[in-house]
């Protein structure tokens, strides 16, 4: 099973068994609290259920303990807080009021919207088999999403705010959130020509918005800020000696990055470039969480990787800022965010890709090119999370899943836009379409060859390079139609 229950498991032991101040000092597993204050509330209060369940498992040396009420709490739990979630759909579905007309309810914008959420074959693998907490904190990105959108500014903050405390990979979003409420609350008029009125800038608003960040960083932070512990969380919530990459590349730009040091190396060593002895020894594709270095391309520190986040991040911001489109605007900078920090981020997991296809989901229903943007996305997103559900079993059940949710994606939204010309192009097309060899090959025809004992690695590689070229291409779609995109001659304060 997912090295996630274990995971969880320990944190579950931590918070109920030890002392605020050992919560993230505690070294006797390799699954060490990593996550925000809140989280580690979350499970604090989820452990005083769970010894109703099986005390045993609140038991910090119990390592690798997987008893079969252990794995039901752990179930039941993500089922229960998935409520939130189902919550913000709701609310995402009433801010989305339907101006395209439809004759049959399953053609409804709303109805899409909430099936393609609600049913999103990213988090049901990921929280539901795989096994983790994703569902809730989704939710509450969602329900921030739709208190902006709904002019409720300060619940929007406040909410957003909390979830940074929860799980602090949500600051990818964050520049997306400050640009908006900064432009759409803390102006409260615009000119004719849509420029900002200087004179309504509100002070007040602003120190409501610096108010409630404070308080929430101060309930969440201070406790440990007291007991002298505010160094060691810190540490904890970004361990930069993990490496680039995770022990699967996530299919971003240093995916194809590696691989073409490894291709460069190959050439090399061939070629007789290169001395074997003086490689690194630490392989990027040795499947391990570790730092290594790049054979010839130049080494990637953690500061290149936030150099690059925010270069490519700066020109989504800069349009919202200067191009407001509205709610609109904010959802294409709040994904193109998410996205330019999957791209260059420093040593992102496969499963973060999700936090730009959700919110993506509120595009697609409104534009035709927002959604072929959308089914490229998800497409190539979902399918690059198939190696997490490694085993044999899972093979059908991954597979039927990916089926069920992509045909409906494809048909719901073609109908929806059926007036307006294809929502791919041929190129598209024949891309998604490999993707079905690709699989074949993975999971059928590699483990038959005797590359499979020697080159582990390469249906993992293959799976991730592939998958880059497809989130590149969206990512910089995107990024085109958001920069020619001509700006209203009115825009009215949101």
């Amino acid at each position: 099973y997912s090295t996630d229950f274990e995971v969880h498991r320990n944190w579950l032991a931590i918070t109920h068994s030890l002392p605020l101040s050992q919560w993230y000092c505690e070294a006797t597993s390799e699954w060490t609290l990593d996550y925000p204050p809140f989280f580690a509330w979350f499970e604090y209060v989820l452990s005083h259920v769970a010894k109703y369940f099986d005390p045993q498992m609140l038991v910090v040396e119990n390592l690798n303990y997987a008893s079969r009420a252990t794995i039901f709490f752990q179930r039941l739990s993500v089922i229960f807080t998935d409520t939130l979630f189902i919550y913000a759909v709701h609310e995402c579905c009433r801010y989305i009021n339907g101006k395209r007309a439809a004759k049959d309810i399953l053609e409804k914008p709303t109805f899409i919207l909430a099936v393609l959420l609600l049913w999103n074959f990213g988090l049901l693998i990921v929280d539901h088999i795989h096994f983790q907490y994703n569902g809730f904190l989704f939710g509450l990105m969602l329900l921030s999403v739709a208190r902006l959108c709904q002019k409720r500014y300060l619940e929007g903050a406040l909410i957003f705010a909390v979830l940074l405390h929860f799980k602090h990979i949500y600051m990818y979003v964050a520049p997306a959130y400050g640009i908006y409420l900064l432009r759409s609350y803390c102006f409260t008029a615009n000119n004719a020509d849509g420029s900002l009125k200087w004179r309504s800038f509100s002070f007040l608003h602003v120190t409501l918005l610096g108010l409630i960040v404070c308080l929430v960083s101060a309930v969440s932070l201070g406790p440990f800020l007291v007991l002298g512990q505010l160094p060691q969380v810190i540490s904890r919530l970004f361990p930069f000696k993990r490496g680039l990459c995770h022990a699967y590349w996530a299919p971003n730009f240093w995916a194809l990055y590696n691989a073409m040091d490894k291709a460069l190396t190959i050439i090399g060593l061939k070629c007789n470039f290169l001395d074997g002895t003086k490689i690194p020894k630490a392989s990027m594709t040795g499947g391990l969480v570790q730092e290594f270095e790049h054979t010839v391309l130049p080494s990637v520190t953690p500061l290149a990787t936030l150099i690059c986040t925010f270069i490519a991040i700066l020109p989504s911001v800069f349009c919202l800022w200067f191009k407001p489109q509205g709610p609109r605007g904010f959802l294409q900078c709040l994904v193109l965010c998410a996205l330019s920090s999957f791209m260059f981020g420093w040593h992102v997991h496969e499963k973060a890709i999700l936090l730009a296809i959700l919110p993506l989901s509120l595009l697609s229903i409104q534009r035709a090119k927002d959604a072929g943007i959308y089914l490229i996305l998800a497409t190539t997103g979902h399918f690059s999370l198939f190696p997490l559900l490694f085993t044999t079993p899972e093979l059908p059940i991954k597979i039927l899943l990916m089926l069920l949710f992509t045909v409906y994606s494809f048909s719901s939204l073609k109908s929806l836009f059926r007036r307006e010309k294809p929502l791919l192009n041929w190129l598209e097309t024949i891309y998604l379409i490999q993707l079905v060899p690709l699989e074949i090959f993975c999971e059928i025809i590699f483990p038959l060859t005797p590359w499979k004992q020697h080159l582990p690695f390469v249906p993992l590689l293959l799976t991730s390079v592939y998958c880059a070229l497809g989130i590149t291409y969206t990512w910089l779609k995107l990024y085109i139609s958001v920069l020619t995109e001509r700006t209203p001659v009115r825009q009215k304060a949101e």
